[in-house]
């Protein structure tokens, strides 16, 4: 049942904006009033993708790339939000003030959005967890992209937040092997808690003996590349099996410097690009976000002790920092607006 609520004043809004390169501020606005379809949310706590985020904050892309087209100012950072629902609109029944929802908009304290694009959250699921759903929507891509069959071996490279969200996709998969690798041996503890059963801390141009090792002396059908660092594909390229899949999930902002090897040749190896926009009527931001929910309420998915950092938004400058310049000390950044 729909509750009336207050209107909220334009100056207790507050977003997130990039005004240039590494140059961002909190400021002020008006979320206005929902209409037909629509909601106004309160905003509990934001997820920063440390990876697009921080591309887009130090414009690390070349020209004519889709990143260059996509980033114009001013620009709003953020994509993975959780909070209540305050206001609904006229012919909105399918949810209610007071919801617990995640929903696709720029960091921010209030939100104005179509209803059908908030997905509840259930009760058992904490805010902490709820807030990855769209990371967890981006490695399901992956997976996806990798065609995962029971008992399959599979490597996965990088075990930043998207890696940690693959390790997890896999074993729900129903992968056997699944091995971790990442110079920061920081990073793989939460790997072996979400799934993983080998991890190595070596960059990944010196891992190949420990893959194999890992793997009983074969490589794996399955790699993963979730960098997003252009130099890691064509070492991804040399540690798949013999007509094996590599996965290109990590966005690089430089494409051209991605070069293939002699692999792709000579083992028959599939390359398949995997990224948050390939959904289709099965799979896409409700199905995946309501499957991801499921998995957690049942233990299927672990998510617990992944936030490594949480800020106020006025601290924003802050956070942004510690992003780029400690960034193997990251894995969650969290900014909690609930006193904002």
């Amino acid at each position: 049942m729909t509750q009336p609520v207050t209107a909220v004043p334009a100056l207790h809004a507050k977003r997130i904006v990039f005004t240039g390169k590494q140059q961002l501020h909190l400021e002020a606005f008006d979320p206005g009033e929902p209409g037909e379809g629509q909601v106004v949310t309160r905003t509990e706590f934001s997820l920063m993708s440390t990876g697009t985020e921080n591309i887009v904050f130090n414009r690390n892309f070349d020209p004519g790339t889709h990143w260059d087209n996509w980033v114009k100012y001013p620009f709003y950072p953020g994509y993975t939000l959780v909070g209540t629902i305050q206001k609904v609109g006229p012919g909105v029944t399918d949810r209610f003030v007071g919801q617990r929802v995640a929903y696709r908009t720029g960091h921010r304290s209030h939100a104005l959005m179509a209803a059908k694009f908030t997905y509840p959250i259930p009760d058992e699921v904490p805010w902490e967890e709820a807030v990855w759903f769209s990371l967890v929507k981006i490695a399901f891509m992956g997976a996806r992209a990798a065609d995962y069959r029971l008992g399959d071996t599979v490597l996965i490279i990088g075990a930043g937040p998207i890696g940690q969200m693959s390790v997890r996709w896999a074993r729900a998969a129903g992968a056997a092997s699944i091995i971790v690798v990442d110079p920061v041996p920081g990073r793989l503890k939460a790997a072996t808690e979400g799934g993983a059963t080998a991890v190595i801390s070596l960059p990944i141009g010196e891992a190949r003996e420990a893959v194999l090792a890992a793997n009983g002396g074969q490589l794996p059908r399955v790699v993963i590349d979730g960098t997003g660092h252009a130099a890691v594909f064509a070492h991804a390229l040399t540690l798949a099996a013999r007509f094996g899949t590599v996965v290109v999930l990590g966005d690089t902002g430089q494409p051209t410097q991605q070069t293939l090897t002699t692999d792709v040749i000579n083992r028959g190896l599939r390359i398949v690009g995997a990224h948050d926009c390939h959904t289709d009527e099965q799979w896409h931001d409700a199905t995946i976000t309501d499957y991801f929910f499921r998995l957690v309420k049942s233990g299927r998915f672990p998510m617990q002790n992944l936030t490594s950092h949480m800020f106020k938004p006025e601290a924003c400058a802050d956070a942004y920092g510690i992003a780029n310049r400690d960034r193997a000390a990251t894995m969650g950044i969290l900014f909690d607006w609930r006193s904002e």
